[in-house]
This record gives C-alpha cells, sequence and structure tokens, in this order.
C-alpha cells in the first residue's frame, strides 16, 4: 500500500512539473532555432534582421503613429481633416518603394549594394527626428518634410534588409521559411512593445520627446549598415545600371497590360480607396469632445495594441482557415464585415453604449481587436493574390510595384477622409455630424463587393497568369537577376497596419 502512495505521489509531481517542463521546453527550442540561423547566417545578419524587423519597423511603428498624432494636434494645432491629409503625405516614400529596390539592386556606392543604403536610410532617419525633436515652434511645412524623410528613411531600411532575406533565402532555401519567421517574430513583438508604451512615453516626454527616442532606432540601422557582411563589387558598369532600369520598367509595363494582372490591381486600388480613413476625426473625438470619453495618452497606446493584437489573430484565422478558400468568397464576406464593424464607431458617437451601461473604453478596445482583425483578412488574400501576379523575371520588383499600386489606394483612402471631415465640418470643438461621416464610411466600405468579378474565381492554389508569363529565364538571366528584391509578404503587412 505504501508503495502504491509512492508511485502515486511521484506521478503527480511528474504532472505538475509537466506544464513547467513544456514552457521550459519551448524557451529552449527558440533559443537553439535561433542558435541554429546564427551559425548557418552569421549573427549579424540575424542581428540586422532583429533591428530592422522588430526595432527599426515594429517598435518605432507604434510609437511614430501615436507620437505624430498628438504631435498634430497639440503641437501643429491642426484640424482633424488636415491632419488626416497629412498623414497621407508623410507615407508618400512608400508609394515609389519600387525605385528603392531598383536603386539598391543596380546602383551599387563605393562597390557595395546593401550597406551604403542602410547608412543612408539611418541617417535621413537620425537627422529628421533629431530636427523635429530639438526645434521649437517648428513650421508646418518643414515639419512634414522631417515626417516624410523620417518614413523614406524607414522605406529605404526596409527594402535592403527585403534583398537581404531574398539573397540569403536564394543561397539558403532550407531556412527560407525560418528567415521569414524570424521577420514575423521581429516585427509583430516590435508592434506589441511600441504600442504598449507609446502612451506612456508620450505623457512622460511628449511627442517631441518620443520623436528623439525615435533617432535611437534610426541610428542602429546606421549599426547595421556597418555590421553587414557583404563582397566589394569592382568596376561597377553604371551605364549598364540605367539600361537595367529601362528593362524593369519595360517588363513591368508589359506584365500590367495582361489582363489577368490588371483586373486584380483595379480591384485592390479601388477597394483601399473606398475605405476612407477617418482615424484622425475619431482621435480628436476620443481626446478632445466634451461629450467623449476623454481618454489618456496610455489608453490611446494600449487600445492601438489591442488593435496589432487583432490583426495577428486576423493573419492566423487567416492561415489556418480561409487560406484554400476561393478569393472571391473570402474577399466578399470579409468586405462586409469591414463595413459592418465601422458601425461601431456609430454607437460610441450616439452614446448608446451608455444606456446600457457599457463603458466607453471597453466598446473602443472590443472595436480595435475586431475591426483590424477583420482588416487583416481582407488584406491577407490581396497579399497573396498578389505574390501570384508577379511575372518570372522581375518578381521582387513587381510585387513591390503592387504594394506601391496599394499604398496609393491608402493615399486617397487618407485625403478622401479627409475631404469629409472638412466637408462636414467636423473640427477640433466640433463633431456633431461625425455620425455623417461614420455612415458614409461604413456604405462605401461595402461597394467593392459590387466589383468581385475582376478577381480571379479560381482556385487560389493554382496559378492565375498565363504560362508564358512563368517561364523561367535562361541561367545567365537568373543569376543575373538573383539579387532583385523581393519584399517579404510581412513587411508589407506591417506598414498596411498603420492605416488599418
Amino acid at each position: 500500500m505504501g508503495q502504491e502512495d509512492a508511485v502515486s505521489f511521484e506521478g503527480q509531481l511528474h504532472r505538475d512539473k509537466k506544464p513547467k517542463d513544456r514552457i521550459l521546453g519551448l524557451i529552449s527550442r527558440q533559443f537553439h532555432w535561433l542558435r541554429k540561423l546564427t551559425d548557418e547566417l552569421h549573427w549579424s545578419f540575424v542581428s540586422s534582421v532583429v533591428i530592422l524587423y522588430g526595432i527599426n519597423q515594429g517598435m518605432s511603428l507604434g510609437l511614430s503613429r501615436i507620437g505624430t498624432q498628438y504631435y498634430m494636434k497639440d503641437e501643429q494645432k491642426l484640424q482633424p481633416s488636415e491632419a488626416q491629409v497629412y498623414f497621407g503625405i508623410i507615407q508618400l516614400p512608400w508609394v515609389v518603394k519600387p525605385l528603392w529596390g531598383l536603386l539598391t539592386d543596380t546602383l551599387p556606392i563605393l562597390g557595395y549594394r546593401r550597406r551604403p543604403y542602410f547608412i543612408l536610410g539611418g541617417f535621413i532617419g537620425v537627422v529628421a527626428m533629431l530636427s523635429l525633436s530639438i526645434n521649437q515652434n517648428l513650421h508646418l511645412a518643414f515639419a512634414l518634410l522631417c515626417l516624410m524623410a523620417g518614413s523614406a528613411g524607414v522605406a529605404i531600411a526596409d527594402v535592403t534588409i527585403d534583398a537581404c532575406v531574398t539573397e540569403n533565402s536564394i543561397s539558403h532555401p532550407s531556412l527560407a521559411s525560418d528567415m521569414q519567421s524570424l521577420c514575423g517574430l521581429s516585427s509583430s513583438v516590435g508592434q506589441l512593445i511600441g504600442y504598449a508604451i507609446s502612451g506612456f512615453l508620450v505623457h512622460l516626454i511628449g511627442s517631441k520627446g518620443v520623436f528623439g527616442v525615435l533617432s535611437i532606432p534610426a541610428g542602429l540601422v546606421i549599426l547595421v549598415g556597418m555590421m553587414t557582411r557583404e563582397a566589394h563589387v569592382h568596376n561597377v558598369a553604371y551605364k549598364r545600371a540605367s539600361q537595367k532600369f529601362m528593362d524593369a520598367g519595360k517588363a513591368m509595363w508589359m506584365a500590367l497590360k495582361c489582363e489577368n494582372v490588371w483586373r486584380p490591381c483595379i480591384y485592390m486600388y479601388i477597394s483601399l480607396a473606398l475605405s476612407l480613413h477617418i482615424h484622425e476625426g475619431m482621435f480628436y473625438w476620443y481626446t478632445d469632445a466634451k461629450d467623449g470619453p476623454s481618454f489618456s495618452k496610455e489608453m490611446v497606446g494600449s487600445i492601438s495594441s489591442v488593435g496589432a493584437v487583432g490583426s495577428l489573430l486576423g493573419v492566423l484565422l487567416y492561415q489556418n482557415a480561409f487560406k484554400n478558400h476561393p478569393f472571391r468568397g473570402v474577399l466578399f464576406w470579409t468586405q462586409l464585415l469591414y463595413g459592418a464593424s465601422g458601425l461601431v464607431d456609430l454607437i460610441l458617437v450616439s452614446r448608446v453604449n451608455l444606456k446600457f451601461g457599457i463603458p466607453d473604453y471597453v466598446v473602443v478596445v472590443s472595436d480595435a481587436a475586431f475591426s483590424h482583425m477583420i482588416g487583416r483578412l481582407k488584406w491577407m488574400p490581396l497579399l497573396v493574390l498578389s505574390s501570384k501576379l508577379c511575372p518570372s523575371g522581375i518578381e521582387g520588383t513587381f510585387f513591390a510595384l503592387l504594394m506601391s499600386i496599394d499604398h496609393i489606394g491608402m493615399l486617397t483612402a487618407s485625403w478622401g477622409g479627409g475631404f469629409l471631415l472638412h466637408a462636414f465640418n467636423v473640427t477640433r470643438t466640433q463633431f456633431d455630424n461625425l455620425w455623417i461621416v461614420i455612415v458614409i464610411r461604413s456604405i462605401l466600405r461595402v461597394l467593392p463587393v459590387f466589383i468581385l468579378f475582376l478577381i480571379p474565381s479560381s482556385d487560389p492554389n493554382a496559378s492565375i497568369l498565363p504560362t508564358e508569363m512563368l517561364k523561367g529565364k535562361k541561367a545567365d538571366d537568373k543569376l543575373e537577376n538573383q539579387n532583385m528584391e523581393m519584399a517579404p509578404l510581412v513587411s508589407s503587412v506591417d506598414q498596411h497596419l498603420v492605416d488599418t
């Protein structure tokens, strides 16, 4: 009997240790995974990915978003409609992302293709952020120029690290998925941290102080440029580089003339352009309206961090439940749900939630999680579709071009939202017509379902392009083009998170 009790006690101890062992085992596997990547790809590359995706893009995204909102509201004293338009202008450097890709691929500086562009992007970011942080009473035009320069610095560094990831994916094909996982993990964790601490930092040191903090990630990009391992290119033929520019432009134009390519491109642009952005109108109402919730800076940051979690849930939901469903079906339902999610703002502005005893913060947090999840579910099929529209030989540059078309759509949405706020006289102190703006935005979000015929109805796992556009090139052409930038899906998704 005593022996049975002893066995039972040992079994209980074993069961009690199991959860701890699993957690320790999970942590241990992550360290082994990082060790494997470091051994195979060198510590400098792994560190560069963590710094660029995790800190310079992920964490900086959260800090800059909240910091810029308060800077425009409190320092520049802008109206909501003006701030909405200017947010679109700040993102202009991302519209020309293919240009940065072509430059880093075809135009070496001092014999190097990657290192100088890291240093250039970091230097631009440091100067821009310090200028915003140090100067008092900065003129609006110069402030916008600095914010655009900071965005350009991040975009240049982004396209350069994309190229490095692609090069290593070619030389280490068995580790390609691991590299994408490292990029995605770094970016997601960085964003969550950035949004979580953004409100506290704005409260403690102000929006201009946050810009000073943002010069640190930009400075780390310069460090990445110094420690990046890259072979020196001798006898650079700059005339040949201009020819490559011309060849790439002709190839992209030929691809866009294909019906299977331009039809989805039109849908992606219209779908994004009609999803009008009125974030600044809602932000001003959250913080300034007399009858509004008067959220603190910390609460605004926490709302954004919950939205980032919702986006991650959207990715996981698509990956595990919808990735094999036809594009049209997924886009139809997500577009309808996306329009319906916008009506939650109407509940807030009309104060209906308070009549049922539901606090504003609970409604806003729930809305942030749900709307970002639906927005990501709507975005993921478009990303997958974009990857299938890229012809052989110019995959990377053409994907960047498609992302630029999408950014133009988001720019249109931002300016359209600003015009709508202005047309209905939504100001810093006047929010009577904000509910009309919300209703119009929600209706416009649903309209793209009527042009879903532009999207292929075929199996999402099947090829979309004609066979002749998928044929590989000759071996020498492949060798020449293997350094072309191929933007990972995750970086494009993360940038889109800023505008959803």
